[in-house]
């Protein structure tokens, strides 16, 4: 689970560092079907990213948590996903990741919210499946406006780790 997560961010972040290559009206792309704009998808995939760890976490995990909005810069995506990578090494350190763990709340819950519980898989697929799910939307809307977009798949990221490489 911890490589997945890391693949997630790592896919993230190289979203994020594609899209400085694009001009301000292209991140602002769209299509049917898909979530949103560019921006406004990457925000959502950030500050959902950083939702799950509070829960998993049980607590803030930095100040302040990201709130995804359309006017969110390539520069607080990148420096909240910074966030997320510490959250999922941390996450994993306590050496207590624990899938049927129960998760009764979230300290993001307000007041007039109801409490929830879960157990704690569910949050961690999630993370996994969420991010790969809107990487994707954002791929779509590249490719329906002819931009090639970047490959972020496992292969690329397991090739850069060194886990797997052409041979001759």
């Amino acid at each position: 689970m911890l490589r997945q997560l890391r693949h997630d961010v790592w896919a993230t972040e190289q979203l994020i560092g594609y899209c400085r290559g694009l001009k301000p009206d292209q991140l602002d792309l769209t299509v049917p079907g898909t979530y949103g704009s560019i921006r406004r998808t990457l925000a959502h995939i950030v500050s959902s990213d950083e939702g799950y760890l509070v829960r998993l976490l049980g607590a803030l995990f930095h100040e302040p948590p990201f709130r995804a909005n359309d006017e969110a810069t390539l520069d607080d995506l990148a420096r909240h996903v910074g966030h997320v990578k510490d959250g999922v090494e941390r996450l994993f350190s306590r050496g207590d990741v624990d899938g049927d763990r129960l998760i009764t709340d979230t300290p993001l819950r307000r007041p007039d919210q109801p409490r929830f519980e879960m157990n704690a898989w569910a949050p961690l697929t999630q993370f996994v499946h969420h991010g790969s799910d809107h990487r994707a939307q954002i791929n779509t809307t590249l490719s329906a406006h002819g931009i090639d977009p970047p490959d972020l798949q496992v292969w690329p990221y397991a090739m850069e780790l060194g886990a797997s490489r052409e041979t001759k």
